[in-house]
């Protein structure tokens, strides 16, 4: 298989999806320019469902079965970003 050029997919994503122009793009560095890029992968990941519930994706999903598969991912990322860490509390300590 080919590998894309780079411009599609690196400087089109970072000049439509996050404004960035072309002397910003040519001043970063290409580290810098692949995270900018991952990030947005997952904010956009982290906020593609918000607003709905199962109840909604569930009927949304009777015509698109691909969604359900995009809901489950949603909620594992949202897991990760915003899993429950138990807090200590002194109850243990008497």
């Amino acid at each position: 298989m080919k590998e894309a050029p780079e411009p599609v997919l690196l400087f089109i994503p970072l000049m439509k999806e996050l404004g960035m122009s072309w002397t910003e793009i040519k001043k970063s560095t290409r580290t810098e320019l692949e995270g900018l890029l991952l990030a947005y992968h997952e904010y956009s990941a982290l906020h593609s469902f918000d607003g709905y519930d199962e109840k909604d994706v569930s009927s949304m999903a009777k015509n698109k079965p691909h969604l359900r598969s995009q809901w489950v991912k949603y909620l594992e990322t949202k897991r990760k970003y915003y899993a429950q860490v138990e807090k200590p509390t002194f109850k243990g300590l008497v």
